[in-house]
């Protein structure tokens, strides 16, 4: 059964796994597996005396434990199940050192000043505009004064190891046709489309990225 799984889709998969309660969470190869496991523990059929028994005690009992699990925390696997018009999200696959690095860079990240252009306040297209450094002999900004905004300066820098890499641990491919999908790796690597790529043809790169397991980083909702 395991190869007319192999033949699905990984939305096709997670739609399955639903219906029967199972969690959606994992790669293709870990869904198809939860699927033809679940099968292998179906059951066998027992006489009807027998299985109205077994529904009265379930009644009885849940109704007893019901106030006291009332207080017990979630499922662990809720966040990554799939709600209705949601679909559960891909998770790298990081070492131990890289996991560190990520929340090192995440800490360093809270005590980062906001990094200004010069003269900000004053006009109102340049506080939309990025950063940009400072220039001319008086910039009291160059010349760092204290009642000045911060440089952007060396000591600023993040893990090396993190550099570049999406808060989630991914590293970030930019597409723009469903080509370019098939050198990314789903375990390490994650899509970001690019904003020129129109509608249908997004839509088409999002089908083919369930398909492979790719994360889609700026999925649209209502595509």
């Amino acid at each position: 059964m395991a190869e007319d799984y192999e033949g699905m889709t990984v939305a096709e998969l997670k739609a399955l796994l639903k219906e029967q309660g199972l969690p959606v969470s994992g790669k293709k190869a870990d869904l198809i597996e939860r699927l033809s496991g679940a099968q292998e523990e179906v059951p066998e059929p027992e006489d009807e005396a027998t299985s109205e028994v077994q529904e009265t005690v379930e009644e009885a009992t849940s109704e007893e434990e019901f106030d006291e699990d009332s207080d017990d925390d979630w499922d662990d696997d809720w966040d990554d199940e799939e709600d209705e018009g949601h679909v559960a999200k891909q998770k790298p696959v990081l070492s131990e050192d890289m996991k560190l690095a990520l929340a090192l860079r995440s800490e360093q990240k809270k005590k980062t000043p906001a990094f200004k252009r010069t003269e900000w306040f004053r006009y109102k297209r340049l506080s939309r505009s990025g950063w940009r450094a400072p220039h001319g002999m008086d910039s009291k900004q160059r010349r760092n004064y204290k009642y000045r905004s911060s440089l952007v300066r060396v000591g600023h820098g993040k893990i090396a190891t993190a550099r570049g890499l999406h808060p989630s641990g991914f590293k970030e491919i930019m597409v723009h046709n469903t080509g370019d999908l098939e050198s990314i790796d789903p375990e390490t690597e994650a899509a970001r489309v690019g904003k020129t790529v129109g509608g249908r043809k997004r839509e088409q790169i999002y089908s083919r990225a369930d398909e492979l397991g790719i994360r889609v980083l700026n999925r649209r909702r209502d595509v």
